[in-house]
């Protein structure tokens, strides 16, 4: 990632949002903050239409093998912090993975706030409702899935100290915190959470091999949102640096259906970062332990290099960055 000198030069000043509230049923008891048709058109536009509800949009993602990893004649491969060493694995669970990243809309209805620093519409956006919610921790995507849940009537995944309720764990923590980082998944529980790193690289290859999920080795701005004014191996830019977020849907799908799997915000993965385990692996859950959280896909603030299928980086799961945000699935 870019040193924060750079990013701080790409976070212009903005100020405003434009937010309308619209009352959710009685059963879920909470705001829901959605705007006019949201997203417009063009690469900013995102979906044709934003449906006021929390409700999240999922596609079936079947169980199989595959080569994680990258091969060491790819193109822009990096081997930190993270190694990107290939080697077989194999998901005997099939899932369910959120069509989009999370969009702010969807935070504010489900946690009752918007933590995002892109909240500032660009024409020909009205709002940024629809934009990929940022800024928020691997924490935070914890409580979010577990309202989620709850509130679907679904058995929530995550349980900490005891608890899978997010109101007893008390306030997210802004620093590490080893309760936090304690926190195991209910076996059997059918609630929403984030992917496992496997997961989400096995979804995002979409049965590619290639460096992108598109079958190519190389990528420009037509192909997602990403920091495009470096060239490096892995990047044939054009068009301009959007240095923000733009809405979910604005991009070509894999071929499973999945948008944003290259670019705009990074997302977290449940396991602990570090190396991969030497060896075919079946269903791996990463390291027992570590102090890092990795986020998968590359964002708005990355080089291209850093949007590959294989591309890993790790951060501390207090952090909350203007590039940080997350996709959830469920079995």
């Amino acid at each position: 990632m870019k040193n924060a000198a750079k990013l701080s030069g790409a976070r212009r000043s903005m100020a405003g949002s434009v937010i309308c509230v619209i009352v959710l049923t009685a059963l879920f008891g909470f705001i829901m903050t959605a705007c006019g048709d949201g997203a417009g058109g063009g690469s900013d536009g995102g979906l044709d239409q934003y449906t006021s509800s929390i409700d999240i949009e999922m596609v079936w993602i079947s169980a199989g093998h595959f080569l994680m990893g990258s091969p060491t004649s790819e193109p822009g491969r990096i081997t930190t912090p993270g190694n990107e060493d290939q080697h077989s694995v194999t998901l005997t669970n099939g899932f369910y993975m959120g069509k989009y990243e999370v969009t702010q809309a969807q935070y504010q209805a489900v946690i009752g706030k918007n933590p995002s620093y892109f909240k500032t519409p660009v024409s020909p956006e009205t709002s940024t409702v629809n934009r990929p919610v940022d800024s928020v921790s691997w924490y935070d995507a914890l409580v979010f899935c577990n309202k989620l849940s709850m509130t679907k009537g679904l058995s929530p995944a995550y349980r900490i100290s005891g608890s899978t309720d997010p109101a007893v764990w008390g306030s997210v923590p802004t620093t590490g915190n080893a309760t936090w980082n304690a926190a195991t998944i209910v076996v059997g529980s059918t609630g929403y959470r984030l992917p496992t790193e496997a997961q989400w690289e096995y979804a995002c290859r979409a049965g590619t091999t290639t460096a992108f999920n598109w079958g190519s080795s190389y990528i420009n701005t037509s192909k997602a949102n990403y920091y495009a004014s470096d060239v490096d191996a892995c990047n044939t830019y054009g068009g301009i640096d959007l240095l923000r977020t733009t809405g979910v849907g604005s991009y070509p799908p894999n071929a499973w259906g999945l948008y944003d799997m290259h670019g705009n915000v990074s997302e977290w993965c449940w396991d602990w970062g570090g190396n991969y385990s030497s060896g075919p692996q079946v269903d791996p859950m990463g390291p027992d332990s570590g102090s890092t959280r990795p986020f998968r896909g590359g964002d708005w603030n990355h080089y291209g290099r850093q949007l590959r299928s294989a591309s890993r980086n790790f951060y501390y799961p207090n952090y909350h960055f203007s590039s940080y945000g997350f996709r959830v699935i469920r079995p």
